[in-house]
């Protein structure tokens, strides 16, 4: 099992909207799925710059987890997170 961190400053809440729509199978496809979700997180140490949103999401391995972020078949569900705002995954490998 291996681990992403999602972090999203939603700056267009319909393209979020649309997105959370759509995402689901596209990520179970590869073997992911979102572990923990949260719009309310806190800092506990620091002064980090807290997005919007945060995510942790898990996959089998780290190939599933790239499969799953180059899909071309789903490249359009890509654009609407990409459009949602500021957004970046970061793999904990």
């Amino acid at each position: 099992m291996i681990y992403a961190i999602f972090r999203a400053t939603i700056t267009n809440p319909d393209s979020m909207a649309r997105y959370r729509e759509v995402a689901g199978p596209v990520l179970e496809k590869h073997g992911g799925r979102v572990e923990k979700m949260s719009r309310e997180a806190e800092a506990l140490d620091g002064t980090p710059d807290i997005p919007s949103m945060i995510a942790v999401m898990s996959f089998p391995d780290a190939e599933a987890a790239r499969a799953w972020i180059a899909d071309p078949d789903h490249a359009d569900v890509h654009a609407l997170r990409r459009g949602a705002g500021r957004t970046d995954i970061t793999l904990l490998v």
